[in-house]
Formats: structure tokens, sequence, C-alpha cells
């Protein structure tokens, strides 16, 4: 066992981020094993415009729960590809709206047998005991009635 394994709960964010760039890493083999060049951190940006196919920078944001300057970064690179494209809101010239590009709907296309094959293999690693997801899901909700930060500022006031 290894130092931030023994630490425990101490280093769950530095758990999560490596679990996290592994499934990444993985993923991208499995793209360029079917030849699809993507690159996995695209993925939350493209998949939400398959389903939502016109939203505005800011809606895309809350959409996949970044902050506006990681998804500004994403969608420049997606729009360098030519996978979304983006034009003014006639309405509100301030607005940028996204969508994908007829070569990120082929993309899409590409990928969705791929995305069956990337959803098996994931249920075989979460279908543990503890299953992750479910587990996920409870911990993002303890986070939306009280942060991190306030859960340590509160154990904070409590020992001075």
């Amino acid at each position: 066992m290894g130092v931030i394994e023994a630490s425990g709960v101490l280093a769950i964010a530095t758990r999560m981020q490596r679990l996290g760039e592994q499934m990444r890493k993985d993923g991208a083999l499995i793209y360029k094993a079917h030849g699809i060049d993507f690159e996995p951190k695209w993925f939350p940006v493209i998949y939400t415009l398959s389903l939502k196919p016109l939203l505005s920078v800011v809606e895309l944001a809350a959409e996949i729960g970044y902050t506006h300057p990681s998804t500004i970064g994403l969608l420049n690179d997606l729009e360098k590809q030519k996978i979304i494209k983006s034009s003014k809101d006639k309405t509100d010239e301030r607005k940028r709206l996204l969508q994908l590009t007829d070569k990120g709907k082929a993309l899409i296309e590409q990928m969705k047998p791929v995305w069956i094959i990337m959803i098996e293999a994931s249920n075989s690693l979460i279908n543990t005991q503890n299953n992750l997801m479910k587990a996920i899901a409870e911990v993002e909700k303890q986070m939306e009635i009280q942060s991190f930060y306030l859960r340590a500022k509160s154990i904070m006031a409590t020992t001075q």
C-alpha cells in the first residue's frame, strides 16, 4: 500500500482524480482502437450538444458542471477540430450559441456503438459491493446540502 492509499479519506480527491485520469487514458485507447480520433475530455460537451442541440456557453457550462473558463477551453479545442460551431444569438449579441457541426454529428454516430462497449466495461468495474455510481450520487447530494469547505469551517468553529 502506498502513502496515498494509506492516508485514507485525506487523499480522497487525489484518488478520485487518479481514477478519473486512468479511465480517461483507457477511454482514449478504446476510441483509438475503434479508429476514432477523440479526446475523452471533450465528451461532456459533445454528448450534451447531441442531446440539447443548441445551447449558450453559460447553459452548456451549467449542464456539464464546469466553470466558464474550463468550458471555454474545451469549446476552443472543439471549434479548432470543427466538431462544434458557434454563432451569435440574434436576440442578444453577447450570447454565443453552440451546436455540433456535420462532422460532430457524424462523430457522435461513430461513437455510439463504442459507448455501448464502454458502458458495459464501466458497469463491470463499478458493479461491486459498494457500487461506485451510487456512492458518488450520495456524496454529490451531501455536498449540495453542505459543501466540503463549509463542513470543515463548521468543525473549525467548534474546535476553537
